[in-house]
């Protein structure tokens, strides 16, 4: 196949005899009449640009525009800074009834057509033990398997302590080596801030009168929010306070205004605002069990990048650090304060006239990916998938059971979901950069000689569009 040409592949059984599915290419392309895929990557990028680009300019001058980031960002970042990359696979615990916990944790990861099982899985199932030793031992039954199940609790107690511990030192660790790489004098330094910048403010950028993006995060790092300080975008999440930010539950429209200069009672929206959810939480959110008004989340002041003996981590992370497992139960969604979390990214997504973008999310979460469904429902929205690649099947199997072609685009494999790539070849400019548009407006007023120029010109359009 050439990797110039696009080709149109017919949709699985969509013809006489077709197969029920058949497997995707390294690499592919669905970019409204936009399509290709070849396993080698394309020979030519400026070939794909000048379709993909005016396409996902257009897709982000929607209504409601949401990003949904995956742990494919963190990890496309860490590898440009050579940071480490924290390790998500599972690893056994070592106490009495291990082998039924991981039994559980991989049960849970077939359930959601995840595969193998990560830590998450293993924390989630340590946790409903530990409920369980928790109601045994405060009966006071001491012929539990053999053992006494205070003894049992306390160790699975510290298991999983350890466990998060490990987990929030590999957090930390990748957030030093990307925080040293964007602090090194140099041009390394720079390619990385530009990028991760460039990258958010394709989409952040949008005119203060649309609304507002809303990003949507799996990540417990704050790479997102250290790009948004790095642009000075200014963040609004659910977190109220100075000293000790508390998360609020109210969905009151909160933004950010100014007056312009000799004009009264007129505000004007800020530019440059951004809302944040972060679905399953993050290193710097606390469970505070005391205080007024009962037990509450709280943010850390927790710098990016911190030190693992930092004053600001908790002791025991199983009673104060909030991780959200990837849950397999409905209810699970319904725990405070994840239920508003999902109540946001529901509200953002499913509604008319909505675009998702997703980047480096691997369609894992089954939770998730309901929402994503649910938001095809409704013919005016529309998903478009950004991704190195296939997520071991997991985007065909979730696009094929879908069945929405026409709603969904597709940039997939490792030139595509490659960020730096993606950055430079393949997203659109800041939306609200009118320049080359005025530019071009003003060469189409004079001569043909300038008509051409214009055209020329205007070969590469930004999201912004004239107004």
């Amino acid at each position: 196949m050439s990797s110039d040409e696009p080709s149109v592949t017919q949709r699985p059984g969509s013809g006489a005899g077709a197969p029920a599915s058949t497997k995707w290419k390294a690499h592919r392309v669905r970019a409204g009449l936009h399509h290709w895929e070849d396993d080698e990557p394309p020979a030519d990028p400026g070939q794909h640009r000048k379709r993909i680009e005016p396409w996902l300019a257009a897709l982000l001058q929607a209504e409601h525009v949401s990003l949904l980031i995956g742990g494919g960002i963190t990890i496309a970042v860490a590898k440009l800074a050579g940071a480490p990359i924290v390790d998500m696979k599972a690893t056994p615990f070592t106490c009495d009834l291990a082998a039924a916990v991981d039994r559980a944790a991989k049960a849970t990861a077939r359930l959601t057509g995840r595969g193998e099982a990560n830590i998450e899985d293993q924390i989630r199932a340590a946790r409903e033990l530990i409920g369980g030793l928790r109601i045994v031992a405060a009966d006071g039954d001491q012929g539990l398997f053999g053992v006494r199940p205070g003894e049992l609790l306390a160790a699975w107690q510290d298991a999983v302590d350890e466990r998060l511990r490990s987990l929030l030192r590999g957090v930390l660790r990748t957030e030093r080596g990307i925080e040293q790489a964007l602090g090194s004098p140099g041009s390394d330094g720079d390619r990385i801030r530009r990028i991760l910048c460039s990258f958010l403010l394709s989409f952040a950028s949008r005119t203060a009168t649309r609304e507002r993006l809303h990003i949507f995060t799996t990540n417990y790092d704050r790479v997102v929010e250290r790009g948004c300080d790095l642009l000075g975008l200014h963040v609004l999440d659910r977190f109220v306070g100075r000293l000790k930010p508390i998360f609020r539950a109210s969905r009151l429209g909160i933004d950010l205004h100014y007056n312009p200069p000799g004009i009264r009672g007129e505000p004007r929206y800020l530019e440059g605002v951004v809302r944040l959810t972060k679905l399953h939480g993050s290193i710097d959110w606390r469970h505070e069990g005391s205080g007024e008004g009962g037990p509450r989340i709280v943010r850390a002041a927790l710098p990016f990048g911190a030190p693992d003996d930092h004053q600001k981590l908790p002791e025991h992370p199983r009673d104060g650090l909030i991780v959200y497992p990837n849950p397999a139960k409905d209810t699970e969604t319904l725990e405070y304060p994840y239920a508003e979390l999902f109540r946001d990214l529901a509200a953002a997504a499913c509604q008319p006239n909505a675009v998702l973008v997703t980047y480096g999310y691997g369609f894992g979460d089954d939770h998730i990916n309901r929402v994503l469904r649910d938001t095809l429902t409704i013919p005016s929205t529309h998903l478009a998938i950004l991704s190195r690649d296939g997520a071991s099947g997991r985007i065909q199997r979730f696009v094929e059971a879908t069945g929405r072609d026409e709603q969904i685009t597709l940039l997939l494999g490792g030139h595509f979901g490659d960020l730096a790539t993606l950055v430079e070849y393949y997203l659109p400019k800041p939306a609200i950069d009118r320049t080359t548009w005025r530019m071009v407006e003003l060469l189409n007023r004079r001569t043909q000689h300038g008509a051409n120029e214009a055209r020329s010109a205007s070969d590469e359009p930004d999201a912004g569009g004239p107004e």
